[in-house]
């Protein structure tokens, strides 16, 4: 991990990097990467969104995150609430910073960079909890959010269009190291 870096990101100037590793991380097509493309540049207007970026040599983007204070109006928080009331959590979605996205290429992954990344966002929210969402199977991620101190607090949970299940995770601040 020593020839890779982690600090801010202008997300609005490099979108294209970010969904490029986002496509391979995930196996996104074409077409999702477009609409994902006008998500995040609309995320990028809500208050306090911040972005960090994993970068090799050459300004080549390897990993990113990018997260905010949660809202009850943003479509996400929406589409959770009736899974998080359901199961007596839907507190967590006021006062908590929410990992919008986090995705590492995958010949990085394995070094780390995903928890140096959702760390180091973390610890700059002023906010007591965080709350994310991930595919509801036994992965990586999930192994490393546990690891971090995230448990279940809805599942599953279907969002429209999506494919799988997900969960709704929460953990409270700072994570666990």
């Amino acid at each position: 991990m020593d020839d890779v870096v982690i600090g801010p990101v202008d997300l609005a100037a490099r979108v294209d990097d970010a969904l490029a590793v986002q496509a391979v991380a995930f196996g996104l097509a074409d077409d999702e990467i477009a609409i994902r493309r006008q998500i995040v540049l609309r995320h990028l207007h809500y208050p306090g969104v911040r972005a960090l970026a994993a970068t090799a040599p050459g300004d080549r983007m390897v990993g990113f995150v990018y997260g905010m204070p949660n809202s009850r109006g943003h479509w996400w928080s929406t589409v959770v609430e009736p899974y998080m009331r359901q199961t007596g959590h839907d507190d967590w979605l006021d006062d908590s910073f929410t990992i919008t996205e986090l995705h590492v290429h995958p010949r990085f992954q394995g070094r780390g960079l995903g928890r140096e990344l959702i760390t180091a966002i973390t610890d700059t929210a002023t906010e007591p909890r965080s709350i994310l969402s991930a595919i509801d199977v036994e992965s990586r991620a999930r192994r490393l959010y546990r690891a971090l101190g995230y448990v279940d607090l809805a599942r599953p949970v279907h969002f429209p269009s999506a494919a799988s299940p997900y969960a709704v995770m929460g953990a409270v601040l700072p994570l666990l190291r």
